[in-house]
């Protein structure tokens, strides 16, 4: 692949106000070329782009192309940073009035070298809030597209649409659909906005020609007019990769702005490294429904605050997962420890499932076109619950690589969660869990099958939380894995046993009524259960309480509106050797998200 840098544009705004400015802060950038004007980090802009393309592992060529009136200014750049001078192609313009237009430039370059090959245009003149994108990525994600290649950013708040060019991208393709260059108010809801930053196939180059001899006039020489034809009139393939960073062409800009914009990387690129960022995620209990969840049904679900996950990020020169001092232990007291506490508790910390995330993590963006940092981190948690690791780990991970609810809806969050346990790691799972850690709160959710096959995900609705009840917990002291009580009932289900079918169907039902007991028992025999889990529904029923399974092996979930007697059930579930707690449940809208 080659590389072009394209910096030929003439007598901006920018370096005009320079010129005039009467306090003299920038007399010494009277002249300057704009993509040699100082960047994020004390860099030249173009510096950036030079170490950023700079590998002959990735690009065999690297050509500037740049006007005449430039020209020495890049030359001597050249020189300075061991760039090819005999790569700097000079278009021959010396004015606004002659320039030859940013396509009819590249045109030039590739017709002058005889290029034959895949080509990545980038602007040389454009700062670029995120220094450390990997470019390679980029590569990679174009390669894996039968088309050409478009990089878009997602506009900040203070951004104006009619200023850039804005594409819409298809969510599951990822191909461009339409292309609007600066257009007017309310001519699309897309604020995502393309960049001078492209790649295009050798096959394809043939199309700039043709753009060309259809668009005479320089003022259409354009790169938006090119994808405006390219994609709405031609039709061509043009798929999109989302970079989570922000990007300002200097040369559409004054100076006013220009300091602003680069203020404001800037700060960000100061602030960024220093703090760390710790999230949490919750524990859920069933309430209604389940188990049907793992079964076209529906179910009632509320996170809550007594069992936590908690994981830190900070970025770091590697990347390092740092071990739990009790649940990835690699110190004991003896053979004999090591060998009680292997037996008790195997050998699974929590380490596989911080790595399993940042594996999938990065293959989900590399396969969404979301191209990273090159940043790299150290990770470190804390839990009394180790399966909502997962859903906290994402979070930490999503704050520290900027990406947003757009590129990863919280829908596809919890298919995500789910699908980090279940394809990489083979835990048995279920859907709902995920769908609360991601959701928060008291979550509605309706796994209909029609919703699942046509879009992936179900109807997942949060519940005012303001008036709930006291509920309880009560479990094991060395509760039983939920995916043992599940055991074979998923196969009967997909084997049609009608026992189990219609017995999900009523679960389902049942949670729209607000009941969830009477027939669990008709599938689940004692032996799936366990002995543990029906002396505690037995022992809570003695007492009058609501009692019910809450999808976690060994624990009952229930609700006593009789304190006197909740009273009496709390020590009697002790005295059993249980453990025993009041549920605390988690609000979101009360307590900020994480």
């Amino acid at each position: 692949m080659i590389c072009m840098l394209l910096v030929a544009g003439h007598g901006t705004i920018l370096e005009t106000q320079i010129k005039s400015d009467v306090t003299g802060l920038y007399a010494h950038l009277t002249g300057v070329p704009k993509a040699l004007l100082p960047g994020v980090g004390g860099k030249k802009i173009l510096d950036f782009w030079w170490e950023t393309v700079n590998t002959r592992q990735l690009f065999s060529e690297v050509y500037l192309v740049t006007n005449a009136d430039k020209y020495k200014h890049y030359e001597r750049w050249a020189t300075a940073n061991d760039f090819p001078v005999e790569n700097v192609v000079n278009d021959g313009s010396t004015t606004l009035d002659d320039r030859l237009g940013a396509v009819a430039d590249l045109e030039l370059a590739i017709r002058s070298r005889q290029l034959q090959d895949d080509i990545m245009v980038i602007a040389g003149d454009m700062l670029c809030a995120d220094q450390n994108f990997d470019i390679a990525q980029v590569i990679r994600f174009f390669r894996s597209k039968p088309g050409e290649l478009a990089i878009y950013y997602e506009l900040e708040s203070g951004e104006k649409s009619y200023t850039r060019g804005i594409v819409e991208v298809c969510p599951n393709t990822h191909r461009v659909m339409r292309f609007f260059e600066k257009p007017q108010e309310g001519v699309t809801a897309s604020r995502l906005a393309s960049v001078v930053f492209y790649c295009l196939r050798k096959e394809s180059l043939l199309y700039i020609s043709e753009f060309l001899i259809q668009h005479p006039d320089v003022n259409d020489r354009t790169f938006g007019k090119f994808w405006e034809w390219l994609i709405n009139e031609e039709k061509i393939p043009v798929y999109g990769m989302k970079l989570p960073t922000g990007f300002q062409l200097i040369g559409q800009v004054g100076l006013s702005d220009y300091t602003k914009w680069l203020a404001h990387y800037s700060s960000k690129q100061q602030l960024s490294p220093s703090k760390p960022i710790t999230c949490r995620s919750f524990a859920r209990v069933g309430l209604m429904g389940n188990p049907s969840d793992g079964f076209n049904g529906k179910t009632i679900a509320m996170s809550i605050a007594n069992f936590w996950a908690e994981v830190t990020l900070m970025e770091s020169q590697t990347l390092v997962l740092l071990p739990h001092p009790l649940n990835d232990p690699t110190e004991f007291g003896s053979l004999q420890d090591l060998f009680r506490i292997s037996r008790k508790e195997g050998y699974l910390g929590g380490l596989r499932l911080l790595q399993a995330t940042c594996k999938k993590f990065y293959q989900f963006c590399s396969e969404q076109g979301i191209a990273l940092s090159k940043q790299n981190f150290t990770l470190k948690y804390d839990t009394n619950i180790p399966r909502a690791i997962v859903s906290a780990t994402l979070k930490c991970l999503m704050k520290f690589y900027n990406i947003t609810d757009n590129d990863l809806p919280k829908p596809i969050r919890a298919n995500f969660i789910l699908n980090v346990e279940t394809d990489e790691l083979f835990i048995t799972a279920g859907l709902q869990d995920r769908v609360v850690q991601v959701y928060e709160g008291l979550v509605y959710m309706d796994f209909n099958k029609q919703l699942i096959d046509e879009r992936g995900y179900g109807t997942y609705v949060p519940l005012d939380m303001s008036d709930l009840p006291l509920f309880w917990l009560a479990y094991l002291g060395n509760p039983s894995d939920s995916g043992r009580i599940h055991s074979n009932v998923r196969q009967r289900w997909l084997n049609g046993e009608s026992t189990v079918v219609e017995a999900m169907k009523s679960f389902a039902e049942l949670t729209d009524q607000a009941r969830c007991i009477l027939f669990i028992r008709s599938v689940y025999s004692d032996d799936c259960l366990g002995p543990g889990s029906l002396k505690m529904v037995q022992l809570a029923r003695q007492f009058g309480s609501a009692v019910k399974l809450p999808g976690s092996g060994g624990a009952v979930v229930g609700l006593c509106m009789d304190t006197e007697r909740l009273v009496e059930m709390k020590r009697a579930f002790q005295e059993a050797g249980c453990v025993f707690c009041f549920i605390v449940p988690y609000d979101p809208s009360v307590q900020g998200q994480n």
